[in-house]
């Protein structure tokens, strides 16, 4: 029992290995040293952080709540039909993670607004190509064509979610305000509300009243074809995505500029304190932010030695999170009768399932796979951003400081996985027939331990590490994230037939 009581014990490490203290060479990439009631808190700066983080995970969101939208694209392939989830969210994470290993690596000339600006760039550039596909003159490109396209895009916006998350939280993390970091972490849980709340915004007010989604076993000669409302959805939803960039990087210019005269207010107090000369205090106060020349290079093991068990919470945290796209993208409402009748489609003859389809024109476009799908992404996210959001609460702050505790929790999210199995897999019928159950049971409260879990951790991270330490920390911590999503879209494969 005492072994027990004692893994759950705050660790008593000394000064120099994993206490959250600030060591005695706290040198900034400013060179100074610094407190944090220095740099106050603002309100306008927390909401440009949570907006870079809503533009950080647009795109992989966006990837995730259009799945609807490819469905129709794929069902003429049934292993593309099958897989094309698995595929889109591997190749997102590892080229995450390839940008993140090879980010982390360079910090001593790093210019993380630089990255973050970049980043957006391409988003912008990429949401465009997406949003020109949409349009009559490329649908008719054949499922693998398209599905080359897709991977594409996913792996251009990877790359540049691995220069924002490698950007923003050390940015954030220079500030010397884990609010900041909480902030980027929320934007992160916003953008995973609104685009299943757009594509299914769009679906409702554009699509027509048919599912839009045949199963993939169904005759090739029974396949509707894309028609010009559901391309106007899609085209919409796209769009979106355009604009969000666009508006982040307007939003990014005055918090740059407060980082600038932050800087120098820091290089002004490192020269009186040294008492330098006139000719160091005129380089220090040269207003240059992004040139880091002075900035302290950490290796990665020094970091995983302060950081070893937030790092594993944090990667274990969402390898289970990988699951969720693969099953929500497979789950149908158990109130829709064109859904529960879909999975037995295979084994009815070809006027049974012109009967089915007919009885369903008169259920709540709700219910249809084009809304449905979108409406169980939306309800995890939903938990997802109130877990982010709780871990502001003065109650969650203690447990930053036991970080086993976290890892724990980390390992007891799997149970999670096996609900997903009562619910209406490609309406072959549930074992609990209660969509309710399926939404706030299984999806809210899987996002809810997801949002809270790893924004304690992504917090955690500068209280364990030097005040030096703490921009490196944050790269390190998003590595790890970007980690445990590569890892479990792989295992996501394991998932994919079933």
């Amino acid at each position: 029992m005492d072994r027990i009581k004692a893994f759950f014990a705050p660790p008593k490490a000394s000064a120099d290995e994993y206490e959250p203290l600030t060591d005695d060479d706290s040198t900034t990439l400013e060179g100074s040293t610094y407190e944090e009631e220095e740099t106050p808190f603002s309100w306008v700066e927390y909401s440009i952080f949570a907006l870079i983080g809503v533009a950080m995970l647009w795109a992989w969101n966006m990837f995730l709540a259009a799945a609807p939208y490819f469905q129709t694209r794929f069902q003429s392939d049934p292993w593309i039909y099958a897989n094309s989830q698995s595929a889109i969210i591997t190749t997102s994470t590892v080229f995450n993670l390839v940008a993140m290993l090879i980010l982390t690596n360079i910090q001593s000339s790093a210019n993380y607004p630089f990255r973050i600006n970049t980043a957006l760039f391409v988003n912008a550039a990429v949401f465009g190509l997406l949003t020109l596909s949409t349009t009559s003159s490329f649908l008719d490109v054949s499922p693998r064509g398209y599905l080359a396209f897709i991977l594409l895009m996913v792996a251009m916006t990877a790359w540049a979610a691995g220069l924002m998350q490698n950007g923003a939280f050390s940015f954030a993390a220079s500030f010397g305000r884990p609010e900041y970091t909480q902030a980027i972490m929320a934007g992160q849980g916003v953008a995973g509300i609104l685009p299943p709340l757009t594509q299914m915004l769009s679906f409702l007010a554009f699509a027509d009243s048919s599912p839009g989604i045949n199963p993939p076993d169904q005759p090739k000669n029974e396949l509707p074809s894309h028609d010009k409302k559901g391309g106007t959805a899609a085209f919409i939803y796209f769009l979106t995505a355009v604009l969000i960039s666009l508006i982040t990087l307007l939003a990014f210019i005055p918090l740059v500029q407060r980082h600038n005269r932050l800087l120098d207010r820091r290089r002004r107090q490192a020269a009186l304190s040294q008492q330098s000369t006139p000719a160091e205090t005129e380089t220090e106060t040269d207003h240059t932010p992004t040139t880091t020349s002075t900035r302290r290079y950490v290796p990665l093991p020094t970091l995983f030695r302060k950081l070893g068990w937030l790092a594993a919470s944090v990667f274990m945290c969402f390898v289970v999170t990988m699951f969720f796209p693969v099953f929500t993208a497979k789950i149908l409402s158990v109130n829709d009768d064109d859904a529960s009748s879909g999975g037995s489609s295979s084994s009815s003859t070809s006027s049974s399932s012109s009967s089915s389809s007919t009885s369903s024109s008169g259920s709540s476009k709700l219910l249809l796979p084009g809304a449905f799908i979108p409406l169980g992404f939306f309800f995890w996210n939903l938990g997802d951003l109130a877990g982010r959001v709780s871990t502001m609460l003065p109650v969650f702050g203690s447990l930053r400081r036991r970080p086993r505790v976290l890892f724990v929790a980390s390992l007891l999210r799997w149970g999670f996985l096996p609900l997903y199995l009562l619910c209406n897999l490609h309406g072959r019928g549930a074992v609990v027939g209660s969509d309710l159950f399926y939404l706030v049971v299984v999806q809210a409260l899987f996002g809810l331990t997801n949002g809270w879990l790893g924004s304690t951790a992504m917090m955690a991270a500068g209280e364990w590490v030097g005040e030096g330490e703490r921009e490196a920390a944050g790269g390190f911590m998003s590595m790890c994230l970007v980690a445990g999503l590569a890892a479990g879209s792989v295992l996501s494969f394991t998932v994919a037939g079933i």
